[in-house]
C-alpha cells in the first residue's frame, strides 16, 4: 500500500485547503479584534465624551460670524460648540468673559471631525486625540495642534477670519 495513492493525495489536498481557510479566518479575526481593541494606542480613550452642541454661523467672504445670546450654547464661560459652514467645521469655545477661541475641527491625526468635549478638552471620536481649547494636543495620536483663528467679540457677535 502506497502513501502517495489518489486517496491519500485527495486527503492531503483537503487538509491543506482546510488549514489555509482556518489560518485565513484566524488572521482576519485578529485584525478585526485589533480594530476594536480599547487598549490600542490609537483607539478612543474616552468613547463617552459628550457630543458638542452645534451653533449656526454665517459666512461673508472668509469671515465667520456667530451670534451669542442668552440661549446660545456658547453663552457661558467654559462652554464650547461646533459650527459647520461653507468654509468647513470649526470648534468655538467661550474661554473667559468676552473671550472666545476658534479652531479648525479637523483632527490632525487622520482628518476626522472633532465632535466631543469633556473636562475642557476637545475629543476626536475616531482615535481619541484630545486638544485643549487653544488647540494644543493634550493626548495623541494627533501629531500637531489644531489650527487656531484669532477671534473678535463685539455686540454679542464672535467673528474670525479663515
Amino acid at each position: 500500500m502506497s502513501c502517495t495513492g489518489p486517496r491519500t493525495m485527495q486527503t492531503r489536498r483537503n487538509f491543506c485547503v482546510h488549514a489555509c481557510q482556518a489560518a485565513s479566518i484566524a488572521a482576519i479575526g485578529s485584525i478585526l479584534n485589533g480594530c476594536g481593541n480599547s487598549s490600542s494606542p490609537t483607539s478612543p480613550s474616552d468613547g463617552s465624551a459628550p457630543q458638542l452642541p452645534t451653533v449656526n454661523s454665517t459666512v461673508l467672504s472668509n469671515q465667520v460670524s456667530l451670534t451669542i445670546d442668552s440661549a446660545s450654547p456658547l453663552a457661558s464661560v467654559g462652554s464650547a460648540a461646533l459650527t459647520q459652514n461653507s468654509l468647513g467645521p470649526f470648534l468655538v469655545a467661550h474661554t473667559a468673559q468676552n473671550s472666545f477661541t476658534a479652531l479648525t475641527a479637523i483632527c490632525t491625526h487622520q482628518g476626522c471631525t472633532v465632535t466631543g468635549f469633556t473636562n475642557q478638552r476637545y475629543v476626536c471620536p475616531c482615535h481619541g486625540s484630545q486638544y485643549d481649547t487653544s488647540g494644543m494636543v493634550l493626548q495623541g495620536p494627533a501629531p500637531t495642534a489644531l489650527r487656531n483663528f484669532p477671534t473678535a467679540f463685539t455686540n454679542n457677535v464672535v467673528t474670525f477670519t479663515v
